[in-house]
C-alpha cells in the first residue's frame, strides 16, 4: 500500500470541526493522536468517502471516516490471496500468501515489542461486506523512502534516524516481511519513520533473511524479543496468524536474540542502541 499524499488537509478540517463544538485545537490534535481513540474511531465512525489509492498490487483504498465531530482518513486493504506458487522477480515462492490479516498481526506484535509508534494503528473492519485491515492514515507525510533516496535527503539527527532504521530492519526479519520496499517506508515532517503494508509478511520459514545487515539493535527491542512468550503472542494475534506462522516467528525471534548476543560477545555493548 503506497501513500504519497499526506492527509494534512484532512487533519486541518478535523480540528476546525472540533472547534465548532467548543474543543480547543490542541485538544483535538491530542485526541486524534491518541491510539485508543484512533482504534475506536476506525471501528465505529461512518465511512463518508472513498477513493482508490491507485498504486500497489493489492488495490488498497483511501476512506474518509467521520463521527460527526472529527474527520480523518484511513487506508483499507482487503486482499486475501493464496497460491501454490508465485513468481516474484527472479524467485518463485511456494505457498504464496498475500493477506490483509498480516497487517493487523504486525501491528499487534509491534505493540508487544513497544514498536507501535512506528506502525499506524490497524484494526479489522468490514466495508462493502468485505473484511479488511483498516489503517490510520499517517498525518503530515513528507515523503517515502524512494523519494528520500532520489532526493538524497538526510535528517539533522542521524542518530535518531539510524536507530529507527535498525529497529525496522530487525522487525522486518522477525515478521519475515518479504515486501519491505521503499514505497512502504514513510517519513513525516518530524522525520519519524513509519512502516506500512505487511500483507506479505509472516512466512513460515524460520531462517533469517539477511542477518549480515543486522549490526545494531535497540536495547529495549532486544529485551522485548527476549521476553516474548508464546502465550503473549497467541493472545495478541488471535485469529490473524496460524500456529505454523506463530511457530516460525518465535523460531526467528530465537535466532535474532542469538545473533545479537553473539555480536555483543564479540563487540561489546556498542552493538546496542539506547
Amino acid at each position: 500500500m503506497r501513500r504519497h499524499r499526506a492527509s494534512i488537509w484532512m487533519f486541518g478540517s478535523a480540528v476546525a470541526v472540533a472547534l465548532l463544538v467548543g474543543t480547543t485545537a490542541s485538544d483535538a490534535v491530542a485526541q486524534l493522536r491518541d491510539k485508543a481513540f484512533q482504534r475506536e474511531f476506525m471501528l465505529t465512525a461512518e465511512i463518508v468517502e472513498s477513493e482508490r489509492i491507485g498504486k500497489g498490487v493489492t488495490e488498497p483504498w483511501r476512506l474518509t471516516l467521520s463521527d460527526g465531530t472529527l474527520t480523518h482518513d484511513v487506508g483499507f486493504q482487503s486482499v486475501n490471496e493464496r497460491r501454490d506458487q508465485a513468481r516474484l522477480g527472479n524467485r518463485v515462492e511456494l505457498g504464496f500468501t498475500d493477506a490483509y490479516r498480516y497487517n493487523i498481526a504486525a501491528y499487534r506484535v509491534a505493540e508487544l515489542l513497544g514498536l507501535d509508534h512506528m506502525i499506524p494503528v490497524t484494526v479489522e473492519r468490514r466495508w462493502k461486506t468485505q473484511p479488511g485491515a483498516m489503517t490510520w492514515w499517517v498525518d503530515d507525510v513528507m515523503m517515502d523512502e524512494e523519494a528520500r533516496l532520489a532526493d538524497r535527503r538526510w535528517p539533522d539527527d542521524m542518530e535518531a534516524f539510524n536507530r529507527q532504521y535498525s529497529q525496522m530492519l530487525v522487525f522486518a526479519e522477525l515478521v519475515y516481511d518479504t515486501d519491505r520496499n521503499h514505497g512502504n517506508i514513510l517519513y513525516d515532517t518530524d522525520w519519524r519513520l513509519w512502516m506500512i503494508d505487511f500483507s506479505r509478511a509472516f512466512r513460515i520459514w524460520d531462517d533469517l533473511r539477511s542477518p549480515k545487515s543486522l549490526n545494531r539493535c535497540d536495547r529495549a527491542l532486544l529485551s522485548g524479543m527476549r521476553g516474548l512468550t508464546r502465550d503473549q503472542v497467541e493472545e495478541q494475534v488471535g485469529p490473524y496468524l496460524t500456529g505454523d506462522e506463530v511457530n516460525a516467528m518465535l523460531e526467528r525471534r530465537d535466532k535474532l536474540v542469538q545473533h545479537f548476543d553473539a555480536l555483543i560477545a564479540e563487540r561489546g555493548d556498542s552493538v546496542l542502541r539506547d
